[in-house]
């Protein structure tokens, strides 16, 4: 059964590669058929529980037959549908027996794919989109039909088949698509390898891997949580080996995989639907996001080289590859990352580049003998894909279900104007107020569901106090991005408290600790937007500058030491510097700069070394 499955899932992804690369399509029709052939094969692979049995029972097989008749019907129906005067006409039985099912097979879907927490969030928007008349102001509405909600959510293209669940069935599936194959054909080891050897001998050189591979990883699956088991398994056994403790071992891997999803090209899926709520082009997003997530990267990579100094930890030398046995085969697999980027700078489509990705990955692989990939390979990586992408295509769809309901009933304006009331209309209060919501929405949540809510319910009391789109958009990803570490549930840290045999909680507080400048960042680039590279090469410049400086400084802050410890003044003086040298004001900035490293040159030039094998802290 799992090879019929496999077969059906491979076959879904040739029809996505053809809908998207060799015809025009409907948006509806796209979005139609790709729901439908997804819940087909979602309910024949994920079962209802936990513990559901190995045979596919048989309501999963109802569940399946219905998806596949609710895309019959709608792409047979599409033309009327499509001609039909939303929120006049009325439905027809047919029209309102299969728009329910769907409507139900998604919240299913849902459930099984992400839980029950995002269910339980789209099942209260729902409520809310029925009874929220009853409400006082500012929250009530005029929405009490049942008809009326089921005519936005699924038989327009503002709710279910809206824009998360497009990206889903364009750029995103076709990026996955791309690195299943680069994984498949052995780019997973060549990375880690290329890591291995860059950092590999230095000290602390596991948990530099680490962040290098995870990073590079990440930025290709999305998703903190796979990406932890991916690296993980094998870097946090590493790090454990060298003497990090588990808990840190586990908040390096948690805090390098959780970054992966802000790493261009790729970014993960939540980049491509900013680019379409929000207007701007992905290379734009792409380029503007180079900078932020290499200050964040480093900001962790300098915590672990710092902790690494004090405790005197130095690599296992045969751990570490030679440069002839990473290149001997794994240069192929920088062929296809060239192409992807030349395609982006030649400015096509990121759907025409994820295609440019996978030609040139199975291509690629052949060209070695070690690397060459077979055609069972190759049709189970197109499987693969589509399973992979199940997870993905339940939350967002269940996102598009949130919106929907949202504009029908204008709660995201509402949420907007208490958000504005709570804070007094002040800049400084109202982001961080937005940090939290968009926090505490993805808690638990994948990051394209917590970014498309935080866009939603937050991004327009951004709006109102005229932060420029690119920089409160970008705010909101990066939220979106470390809700996954962020305790109470901090999905990044259970995934790695399993491998490191650690309590998910302190991983999850020591990762919080390590990737403190991601949470810091957003602040900066929307006070100043030059770190983001908005703005003339002078000014982007300092920017740079500036914010590396900042990153140094609370690196060492946070960590206590640079040659040797630093004073309290010392650190109290490095973060002062580092508050003013993300600065948009030129003249506030160099001073900072300057001050910082004042601060690092007396300590690196005038001090005696830290004696090794200090305490390992949290």
């Amino acid at each position: 059964m799992r090879t019929v499955v496999i077969v059906l899932a491979a076959a879904f992804a040739l029809w996505v590669i053809y809908a998207n690369l060799f015809v025009i399509s409907d948006p509806l029709i796209l979005g139609i058929l790709f729901i439908s052939g997804i819940f087909t094969i979602l309910f024949l692979a994920i079962g209802a529980t936990a513990r559901a049995p190995d045979e596919i029972p048989i309501y999963d097989w109802i569940f399946s037959a219905l998806s596949l008749a609710c895309g019959v019907y709608f792409y047979v129906n599409a033309g009327v549908i499509a001609d039909r005067i939303s929120l006049l006409d009325q439905f027809t039985p047919d029209q309102l027996f299969f728009g329910s099912s769907l409507l139900f097979l998604t919240l299913e879907a849902t459930r099984r794919t992400t839980g029950l927490g995002l269910t339980g969030v789209v099942l209260l928007f729902l409520i809310y989109n029925l009874f929220g008349y009853l409400l006082p102001p500012p929250f009530g509405h005029r929405v009490s039909e049942f008809s009326y909600l089921l005519d936005v959510l699924v038989f327009t293209t503002d709710g279910l088949f809206g824009v998360p669940i497009q990206v889903v069935a364009s750029y995103v599936f076709l990026f996955v698509m791309f690195g299943t194959f680069l994984s498949k054909a052995g780019g997973g080891d060549f990375f880690f390898n290329l890591a291995s050897l860059v950092t590999g001998r230095a000290r602390g050189g596991p948990a530099k891997i680490a962040i290098i591979s995870s990073g590079l990883y990440g930025t290709m699956s999305g998703s903190p949580t796979s990406d932890v088991v991916a690296t993980g398994s094998i870097t946090i056994p590493v790090m454990k080996r060298l003497g990090y403790s588990a808990r840190f071992a586990g908040a390096v891997e948690v805090a390098a995989s959780t970054g992966g999803s802000a790493m261009p090209p790729i970014m993960g899926s939540a980049a491509f639907i900013m680019a379409e709520y929000s207007g701007i082009s992905y290379n734009e997003i792409v380029f503007a996001a180079l900078l932020p997530a290499l200050i964040y990267y480093g900001g962790v990579f300098s915590q672990v080289h710092l902790r690494a100094v004090r405790l005197d930890l130095r690599p296992s030398e045969d751990e570490v590859p030679s440069v002839a046995d990473t290149f001997r085969t794994g240069w192929v697999f920088l062929l296809p990352i060239i192409g992807i980027v030349v395609a982006l700078m030649l400015g096509y489509s990121p759907t025409f580049t994820a295609g440019v990705g996978v030609v040139a990955t199975i291509l690629a692989s052949l060209i070695l003998k070690e690397t060459r990939m077979t055609p069972w390979q190759i049709l189970e990586g197109l499987g693969t894909t589509t399973l992979q992408i199940l997870p993905v295509a339940g939350a967002c769809a269940a996102a598009g279900l949130v919106i929907g309901g949202l504009s029908m009933t204008g709660l995201g304006m509402k949420s907007a104007n208490v958000i504005l009331e709570l804070s007094n209309g002040q800049p400084i209060l109202t982001l961080v107020i937005a940090a939290a919501v968009t926090i505490v929405l993805g808690l638990g949540m994948p990051t394209p569901s917590a970014y498309i809510l935080a866009a939603v319910l937050v991004g327009p009391a951004l709006a109102k106090l005229g932060f420029p789109v690119l920089p409160s958009q970008m705010f909101l990803l990066y939220y979106a991005i470390l809700s996954a570490l962020t305790p109470p549930i901090a999905v990044a840290a259970i995934a790695a408290s399993a491998i490191a045999d650690e309590d998910p909680f302190k991983i999850a507080f020591s990762a919080v600790r390590l990737a403190v400048i991601g949470f810091l960042l957003p602040f900066a680039f929307v006070w100043n937007p030059a770190i983001l590279l908005m703005s003339d090469p002078l000014i982007n410049t300092l920017a740079i500058v500036g914010a590396v400086s900042a990153t140094l400084a609370i690196a060492c802050s946070l960590e206590g030491m640079v040659k040797t410890d630093l004073s309290t003044l010392e650190r109290l003086l490095l973060t002062i510097g580092a508050v003013g040298a993300v600065s948009p004001f030129p003249l506030l900035a160099v001073a900072s700069i300057a001050l910082i490293i004042a601060v690092l040159g007396r300590q690196f030039f005038f001090s005696a070394p830290v004696a090794p094998g200090g305490k390992e802290e949290a």
